[in-house]
């Protein structure tokens, strides 16, 4: 009886230490699994969901790459989220896996609302820009999307080598990622040595 008993015990044990071995890799295969790109079957992107509780990167405040600014005058607000895995692939080695995500979403700026004296706060949605590294799916690794407020899917901006992916290819900091306006990711690009010679920091 002891025997059977002690059999048991020892059954139970190796279970639990089994279970407690997989839970890493169940929860690297969840993390994975987050925010990876979906694609319908039109082959459009689907609207990335849940993307406010990835890694939070930066903000911005009116920022163009044009010299001529906004057209109308009106600021935008922008907010920066990547997928969890990236993210820590790139704390790591300070590039990019294939599948990575960037959601950048638009909001509109007001100066003028509740308690507020200076300075501009968001308001309105405008909007969400995505870019995804996809090795196998597209050509040039990187492609890009825009989903207006309510879109639930996107086709890839075309032609494939767009403005969008030039700029990004041409000034980048890091692949085809700004890292030079994410102040945390700058300091490990810096230390792992893959900021591109092209790219122009200060």
């Amino acid at each position: 009886m002891k025997k059977a008993i002690g059999l048991t015990v020892g059954a139970l044990v190796l279970a639990e230490i089994a279970v407690w071995m997989g839970q890493p890799r169940a929860a690297a295969r969840a993390a994975d699994a987050i925010g990876a790109p979906q694609y319908g079957t039109d082959g459009k992107l689907v609207r990335p969901a849940g993307y406010r509780k990835w890694a939070y990167l930066s903000s911005g405040y009116g920022m163009s790459y044009s010299d001529k600014g906004s057209a109308d005058g009106h600021l935008m607000f922008t907010n920066v989220f990547v997928t969890p895995s990236s993210y820590d692939y790139f704390v790591e080695h300070g590039t990019w896996p294939d599948k990575t995500m960037f959601v950048l979403e638009v909001y509109g700026s007001s100066s003028k609302g509740s308690i507020n004296k200076h300075g501009n706060f968001q308001n309105e949605f405008m909007g969400l820009d995505v870019e995804v590294k996809d090795e196998h799916r597209f050509e040039d690794k990187w492609a890009y999307f825009n989903f207006d407020v309510k879109e639930e899917s996107s086709e890839a901006t075309k032609p494939s080598k767009n403005d969008c992916w030039k700029c990004h290819d041409q000034n980048a900091a890091v692949e085809h990622s700004f890292v030079q306006f994410y102040p945390e990711l700058l300091k490990i690009a810096k230390d792992k040595k893959t900021i591109k010679e092209s790219a122009h920091i200060g």
